[in-house]
């Protein structure tokens, strides 16, 4: 029986400043603060997920995990003996989560040693949304950098079924779990590592008030505005504070008909990494943070 991998419910970072790290997300970034504890603070967006974001307090940065929705604890218990049948390791059993929202969920180490929950039953948000300069709705996406590609593209469409939406040349892969055209992307680095988090706003219109947000907040974009062209979506990229890269995004594709899509292999070039021709090619420095710090994972 095939996975039930649906949306991407939210992306967990280690951070070795966490207070101050988690006002930026607040204060600058607009999200909402909804929980924390000694070693970990939880942010929401505007949309009914109980959290999108948590920081970790740790010595270093890296990839606490990246968590995906399942339709019912069924699903979940099913997951488990599929990936126990294809010898993926299991960090956490099937068992009720400790984290705001609760449900019900597992947690396993991909070929790079990142950690991966899937989960269901996670209590909606039942309070309104408090309207804010800018309004990051949800995670679009994550892309992480892999020291093999091919290996890791393999992993999430053999083994836990997602789809490849589209290349861009022979160093990005864009995978897809649901209609959206990717939720998770992978870069050819020579390491593990987080390259950057996507979160998704209304449209063109907020992003621009994002970067107008930003902009009173001293933070210029490092690359952007513009539009992709693998999934079509605006973006404007920023370095936070504390190593991480983070991008406004809107307008991405979705994929209606799984039947008539034919993945594209798109060409590096800068007309396809912004279709716009307004934004210059990232700067070294933005590659540089977008390659991170070898991150070993859970695997460590």
């Amino acid at each position: 029986m095939a996975f039930e991998i649906g949306q991407i419910r939210h992306v967990a970072l280690f951070t070795p400043r966490l207070k101050a790290h988690a006002r930026f997300y607040t204060d600058v970034w607009g999200l909402d603060q909804v929980s924390e504890d000694a070693d970990a603070v939880y942010f929401r967006g505007s949309s009914p997920e109980q959290f999108i974001l948590s920081l970790h307090a740790s010595d270093r940065r890296g990839l606490h995990h990246i968590a995906y929705a399942l339709p019912d604890e069924e699903s979940v218990e099913r997951a488990a003996a599929r990936l126990k049948k294809s010898n993926i390791r299991l960090v956490e059993e099937p068992h009720v989560l400790n984290e705001p929202g609760g449900g019900f969920g597992l947690r396993f180490i991909d070929p790079d040693g990142r950690c991966i929950e899937l989960s269901s039953g996670a209590s909606d948000h039942k309070s309104g949304w408090h309207s804010k300069n800018v309004e990051p709705r949800s995670i679009c996406h994550i892309v992480n950098n892999t020291p093999d590609l091919q290996r890791i593209t393999d992993f999430y469409t053999r083994v836990l079924g997602f789809r490849v939406s589209d290349w861009s040349g022979q160093q990005m892969v864009f995978l897809r779990s649901e209609s959206k055209h990717h939720n998770i992307s992978f870069n050819a680095a020579p390491h593990a590592s987080v390259n950057h988090v996507a979160y998704l706003v209304s449209g063109v219109d907020e992003v621009m008030c994002g970067i107008s947000n930003l902009r009173k907040h001293g933070f210029e974009p490092a690359w952007g505005p513009g539009r992709h062209g693998p999934g079509n979506n605006i973006f404007c990229y920023f370095k936070d504070p504390f190593g991480y890269v983070a991008e406004y995004t809107s307008d991405i594709d979705y994929i209606t008909d799984e039947s008539k899509h034919e993945p594209k292999v798109w060409p590096r070039s800068p007309e396809s990494m912004d279709r716009w021709g307004v934004s210059a090619p990232p700067s070294a420095e933005l590659r540089e943070a977008m390659t991170g710090e070898p991150d070993n994972g859970w695997a460590a």
